[in-house]
């Protein structure tokens, strides 16, 4: 395989394809496999060799593997990661093509693993040149996770296996795994009911010395569960080691919007590398209604001037802000049923209901 010529690598490749033998297809793009090291197969142009053995989108996959292959000989790690970048984005093709199949899934293991590994080198290799060089720091980072996620999204759109008669002849490990993963899609889908139940099922089972994936769990099934309106205790974070969390929780609680900005600024790196930040972002609304809540309670009365909650805005140090402001939080509000009542524009108030105006957030979740 070392020695190997172009067209004696390419026909490998079409055979392992036609023969759906994902193994040695991923072994045949893999950067672990000493293929990689054979000059002859080091090519700047491969194009149209490749063309003439293999169909689309696979031309083009083991075409920009080869062209990768003559970066890295040439230690251009830049060039060598927007090549492999083109071979997850086309092998993205072939694989949805035939998601119902899943012979392909060691490819997609060998492809997005060497993905990250050349976005690092490439991260790395590209802080060392001059500072007038287009992009920020992290660029590439971001645009691998993303190409991740895009193979990520394809394998979780398959829902199969929650119909399969098969699917509890899996290992609890693995049925964990699976949970953490549709989980973390549902969460991100905005889909938080299911969310908790599956990342809940995940955090429930996880083996309790594997402290690790219990937190890695909880970092997803913490946002979700308070967007649900159930609140961690500051026991649990503590005991795993998740104390970023602790001003969010207060904040949301309390309805102080300015102790939750300061702790998603203070913790706004940790939160962004979880890719939890935008989801956190929305605990915004819930604690408008918490805060909303307290002027209920300080002024006892079910016809509320607009003016009051302005103050409590601006105590919060919210910039900016106006009554239209105001009306259009509190329409929100109203809309996502965080409070029961109407705005009355004639008289500049909130009229809210005689029963219960603030349902609890599991019930309106």
């Amino acid at each position: 395989m070392a020695h190997i010529t172009i067209n004696q690598y390419l026909q490998q490749v079409y055979e392992a394809i036609d023969n759906r033998e994902g193994s040695f297809c991923a072994e045949l793009l893999s950067f672990k496999h000493p293929h990689v090291a054979n000059p002859r197969l080091q090519l700047a142009s491969p194009e149209e060799k490749c063309q003439q053995v293999l169909e689309p989108p696979y031309d083009e996959m083991v075409a920009a593997h080869l062209r990768c292959t003559y970066a890295v000989a040439n230690h251009d790690f830049i060039e060598a990661y927007k090549y492999q970048t083109l071979v997850v984005q086309s092998f993205l093709k072939a694989f949805q093509s035939h998601k119902e199949e899943n012979w392909a899934l060691p490819m997609m293991f060998a492809v997005t693993l060497d993905l990250r590994i050349f976005a690092n080198s490439a991260e790395q290799q590209q802080q060392k040149k001059i500072k007038s060089q287009p992009g920020q720091p992290g660029d590439m980072l971001e645009k691998a996770a993303e190409q991740l996620m895009s193979c990520f999204r394809v394998c979780a759109s398959d829902k199969a296996i929650d119909s399969s008669n098969l699917k509890n002849d899996y290992s609890m490990a693995q049925r964990v795994t699976y949970k953490y993963y549709v989980g973390r899609k549902a969460m991100f889908d905005s889909d938080f009911k299911p969310a908790e139940e599956y990342l809940s099922f995940s955090f429930q089972h996880c083996h309790r010395s594997s402290q690790k994936n219990k937190r890695m769990i909880l970092i997803y099934l913490l946002p979700v569960k308070m967007l649900l309106g159930h609140m961690p205790t500051h026991q649990l974070l503590r005991k795993y080691d998740l104390m970023q969390f602790a001003d969010v929780t207060k904040g949301v609680r309390e309805g102080n919007l300015l102790l939750l900005n300061e702790a998603l600024v203070k913790h706004e790196t940790f939160f962004i590398r979880c890719g939890i930040f935008l989801i956190l972002e929305k605990l915004k609304i819930i604690t408008y209604r918490n805060l909303f809540k307290k002027v209920y309670q300080l002024m006892k009365t079910h016809q509320l001037p607009l003016d009051a909650f302005l103050v409590a805005l601006k105590m919060m140090q919210v910039e900016d802000v106006d009554l239209d402001e105001v009306q259009c939080i509190l329409a929100n509000l109203i809309y996502m049923g965080h409070i029961k009542g109407y705005i009355s524009h004639q008289h500049q108030k909130l009229v809210v209901s005689k029963q219960n105006p603030f349902p609890s957030l599991s019930s309106v979740s």
